[in-house]
């Protein structure tokens, strides 16, 4: 089995710093052309099976890269992004920074000393909902052998490879930054056991900076 795990496209929140977590906003132009430039690269890869987050961010994603394939794509609530709480919606960075936002930026700058919200996820309940996800898909069986998209978020996305990396620390859940966009990393599973192929890698040409706190 091989994963193909991407981050979904750039979105208007992204772009202008607003924190999205639940929250469900669709990608902007730009995130579609990252999309569109991501399923050209990937266009003789023969993939059988797709998972998505049900957000649209991270479907319109998979839909653009699986675009003219008759494969299935399925939601998976699992691999949603962290939920923020009262923090979505948020100005994080910018000239409209909220005055709140030092605290959520915590989640960044120095995760183990993030507090989220009443309302919010924290991330221990985020690795495990996403390894959950993880081990299941590992242990199927009838997927042996298959090429599998998942379409997910840079929070999800990372807990997914800390996980393989056997990284489960909350103090050092950025260790290796926010995935840019569209990014995808290439995951192959032997016996059950998922092993890091590649990762990080961009289909399209531009260059686009990855997300900072600040």
């Amino acid at each position: 089995m091989m994963l193909y795990i991407v981050r979904h496209g750039e979105t208007d929140w992204n772009r202008m710093k607003k924190v999205q977590g639940h929250t469900d906003i669709p990608l902007n132009d730009y995130g579609r052309h990252l999309a569109e430039e991501t399923a050209e690269g990937m266009k003789e890869i023969r993939l059988d099976l797709g998972f998505t987050s049900p957000l649209k961010r991270a479907r319109e994603t998979a839909e653009i890269i699986l675009a003219g394939r008759n494969i299935p794509l399925i939601d998976e609530e699992r691999i949603k992004e962290i939920g923020f709480g009262r923090y979505e919606g948020m100005f994080s960075g910018g000239e409209n920074r909220d005055p709140e936002s030092d605290a959520f930026n915590r989640f960044f700058s120095d995760t183990g000393n993030y507090i989220p919200p009443e309302d919010a996820e924290t991330v221990p309940e985020l690795y495990e909902r996403t390894g959950a996800f993880l081990k299941e898909l590992c242990a199927r069986e009838d997927l042996a052998g298959k090429n599998i998209l998942v379409s997910t978020h840079g929070a999800a996305m990372t807990a997914l490879l800390n996980r393989i990396k056997g990284n489960l620390s909350v103090a050092h859940f950025w260790k290796d930054e926010v995935p840019p966009n569209c990014s995808v990393t290439m995951v192959e599973v032997r016996d059950g056991k998922p092993r890091i192929i590649k990762e990080g890698v961009i289909f399209y040409k531009e260059k686009v900076r990855r997300w900072k706190a600040v």
